[in-house]
């Protein structure tokens, strides 16, 4: 980290130039903020959690990505363990190895796609991918299958934690990123808190990860669902 991170900081990070922005300050959902940068007393007191709370535009991106990190760290932390009795350790060890390329590779590709298109259509195919991955590693027991699986899966273990700060930035207004961003993060990581206890307490509850995976695959569905509701359908 302090071989890499000092030095690209310093090389890379900048201050933002004159009359340079990213498109999505000119669109904001809710409130057009100043192009000036500088938000006035008046624009930050607009801010009220208790309302924040009951947007649907806030509902529908805190929810899903709380489902989704549920179900992500919860098989994450017993992928090991559910693979190991299969395919054995040194297998079970490339499997993870090849989820976090896939990682990385579905990261990147999301980099250059995200801002062509609708950004929660992006996080919706993020979740069917994983959804396709998770039933895989449930249905089967064969190796390449595995593999692929957590291939499917690992090519959105990445943006399920980048995407909700992009829904934010270009839906929500510039002066309350920081406070909103903070909540969503907030609420995941309480919620992805309980994944891998859940998926242990199916896992001996049943003798096998087969229930906690179903589990799995259902809350990324939900995900991919929610995260696409129209803000009519929910109450404001």
């Amino acid at each position: 980290m302090l071989a890499f991170l000092i030095p690209v900081t310093m090389l890379l990070l900048r201050p933002r130039r004159p009359n340079e922005r990213d498109a999505a300050d000119l669109c904001s959902g809710l409130d057009q903020p100043s192009l000036s940068g500088a938000a006035s007393p008046d624009e930050v007191a607009k801010f009220r959690l208790a309302t924040l709370l009951r947007t649907p535009a806030f509902v529908t991106t805190s929810m899903p990505f709380a489902l989704a990190l549920t179900a992500q760290v919860g098989f994450l932390t017993h992928q090991v363990a559910f693979l190991s009795p299969m395919i054995g350790t040194l297998a079970a060890g490339w499997a993870v190895g090849l989820t976090t390329f896939a990682a990385v590779v579905g990261r990147i590709a999301a980099g250059l796609l995200v801002d062509r298109f609708n950004r929660r259509a992006v996080a919706s195919v993020n979740f069917i991918l994983q959804a396709f991955g998770m039933g895989i590693l449930a249905a089967t027991t064969e190796r390449s299958m595995l593999y692929l699986g957590c291939l499917l899966f690992g090519a959105g273990v990445g943006n399920a934690t980048s995407l909700p700060g992009l829904i934010v930035q270009q839906e929500f207004p510039r002066q309350h990123f920081a406070r909103i961003v903070s909540l969503v993060v907030a609420i995941n990581q309480f919620s992805f808190a309980f994944g891998p206890t859940l998926l242990a307490r199916l896992e001996h509850a049943e003798g096998s990860y087969t229930a906690g995976l179903l589990v799995c695959l259902a809350a990324e569905i939900a995900a991919a669902i929610i995260v696409l509701l129209p803000a009519r359908l929910l109450p404001s």
